[in-house]
């Protein structure tokens, strides 16, 4: 009697690609339009698919919203998760999170963008999910171990607050690739130019260095 490949099927491989694509679709769709403007019809039409396919794979157009902001949250917290630390001297190990942090955020705007339309529905949509719910997790168990590593050492403040860096270096992260274009109309000044991007990165990791080693 032959033995079956373990692993998925042919059928299910092509689910999980048909359900990829669709996020693909979907990820720029709403990133570029937002939630209110966004058309399931017009997600289905960019990738020769039908509307039925996509409520057949994600129930409607709040449950692919959804899906989209979980797998966008799921990419940086997998990046934070895999990040080897624990051989770094405390300084260096903050420096590393914030530079993955700084690159993650440059190479994906539409992660940026969507963060900004679900604070316009005031996190509504976050606020119901269950896995997203999940995800402050893996970043400030990081921040934790490597504050911690810092106090004992006696290179950082005791007082430092995991959540508080991490909203250290996601404002400025954010800021950088959200404010772009507004910036660049005021002050002239293009903050993803690529002659400057060695210095922002830098000095990400000096200002969060200079506060938790303040005395």
């Amino acid at each position: 009697m032959a033995v079956q490949p373990s692993g998925a099927g042919p059928a299910e491989r092509d689910a999980e690609r048909t359900r990829a694509e669709i996020l693909a679709v979907a990820t720029r769709e709403f990133a570029d339009t937002g939630y209110d403007g966004a058309r399931v019809d017009e997600i289905a039409a960019k990738m020769s698919a039908t509307k039925r396919m996509l409520y057949y794979y994600f129930g409607g157009k709040e449950q692919l919203y959804v899906a989209v902001l979980e797998q966008a949250y799921a990419v940086i917290r997998s990046l934070e998760q895999q990040l080897d630390v624990e051989h770094l001297d405390p300084a260096d190990a903050i420096r590393r999170l914030a530079e993955l942090t700084f690159d993650h955020h440059e190479s994906h705007p539409d992660f940026i963008r969507l963060v900004s339309i679900e604070n316009i529905h005031r996190a509504e949509h976050i606020a119901g999910s269950a896995a997203l719910s999940g995800f402050a997790t893996p970043v400030l168990d990081v921040l934790t171990r490597i504050l911690r590593r810092g106090r004992a050492a006696g290179v950082f403040r005791a007082d430092a607050d995991p959540l508080d860096v991490h909203m250290m270096i996601s404002a400025f992260c954010v800021f950088r690739t959200a404010n772009r274009h507004t910036f660049n109309a005021i002050f002239k000044r293009d903050m993803l130019d690529p002659a400057r991007r060695e210095h922002y990165r830098r000095m990400l990791g000096e200002l969060v260095l200079d506060y938790l080693t303040a005395r």
